[in-house]
């Protein structure tokens, strides 16, 4: 897969390592940004491969400076902070979290759902974690308030618990098989009200959208419907393989053999393990679908865009914009 064109012979800062306009390019660059080994960086690390870039972009990098060492530079710096607003990400709200936190969560919520007490617990457990990284990767700098935060937290809360304990009933006569599907179909259905919830303000607001120069040319609610949907989408597909291909392993496990005879304690580690071994590859992967620098149609952008649009005398077909995580 080839490298994003050089300029001068020199990395190219603002584009990721790798081209992404084949969904293999965007993969690998996936794969580098949500390395869950980055979790493990102190925040000094961080704080001088940051310098070490901006030194870079200034052409004032130290003499003898590779360009791996630019890369790995760029690894750290993407792991980490904002890709608009540079600022420094909360921990587990960082993509390179996403594995060891969703591995632990999604594990544990798949071991404990027979009972209400447990669904409540594991749902309420997992829409924290989801609130945080919703927010934490929010599209560019637009503000969400409190209020907005709790509202879509509860929102999404009420929705995952609903849909766990209303399909626990319906389920319980059913193949135990059945029943242990039971949380993915919380989870799809949480991230369905989350999302679009945690970002509103996108939605009334628009988001930003940028010409061929890279220059904003206005706020866009259907770019934010968009780059919202995607999202939507990608964290469903994310979290399938894991919570469909789970069950079957650990009803085979549970029933064909006597792992967990006398051993029940073992269940959660083990569903922890799949969970997280899948995931390592799901979440780079479902990340890839849509390109992060997402493009739309100037004609399906707002009439006040095209009229701006016009009387700049841009002959753009396409505008883009930042998607979000």
């Amino acid at each position: 897969m080839a490298e994003t064109p050089r300029i001068d012979k020199r990395i190219d800062l603002d584009k990721p390592r790798w081209q992404q306009n084949s969904y293999i390019g965007r993969a690998k660059h996936f794969f580098s940004v949500t390395d869950p080994r980055n979790v493990l960086l102190r925040g000094s690390q961080l704080d001088q491969a940051k310098v070490l870039l901006q030194k870079y972009r200034e052409h004032k990098e130290p003499v003898g400076t590779t360009d791996e060492q630019v890369f790995a530079a760029k690894k750290m710096y993407e792991s980490a902070f904002h890709p608009e607003t540079q600022q420094k990400m909360f921990l587990p709200g960082r993509m390179s979290f996403q594995v060891p936190g969703n591995m632990t969560i999604t594990g544990l919520m798949m071991t404990y759902y027979r009972t209400t007490p447990a669904v409540l617990f594991w749902q309420w457990v997992n829409q924290s974690f989801n609130a945080i990284v919703n927010y934490t990767n929010r599209s560019g700098k637009s503000d969400i308030s409190e209020s907005v935060l709790l509202k879509s937290y509860v929102a999404a809360s009420t929705c995952a618990v609903g849909v766990a304990v209303g399909l626990n009933k319906a389920t319980s006569k059913l193949s135990p098989l059945v029943g242990r599907f039971v949380p993915f179909a919380a989870v799809a259905a949480a991230n369905c009200v989350n999302i679009p919830m945690m970002r509103q303000s996108e939605l009334i607001e628009g988001i930003d959208v940028l010409n061929e120069n890279g220059e904003v040319v206005g706020q866009s609610k259907a770019a934010a419907r968009s780059a919202i949907t995607q999202v939507v989408l990608s964290r469903v597909l994310m979290a399938t393989p894991g919570m469909a291909l789970t069950p079957v392993v650990m009803n085979t496990l549970d029933t064909k053999t006597k792992l967990f005879k006398n051993r029940a304690w073992l269940a959660a580690p083990v569903q922890v393990g799949i969970i997280g071994f899948i995931l390592t590859f799901a979440t780079p992967l479902a990340c890839a679908l849509f390109e992060q620098n997402s493009s739309i149609a100037v004609s399906n952008v707002e009439e006040e865009i095209k009229q701006k649009l016009v009387e700049s005398k841009s002959t753009a077909k396409y505008l883009t914009f930042n998607k979000g995580l």
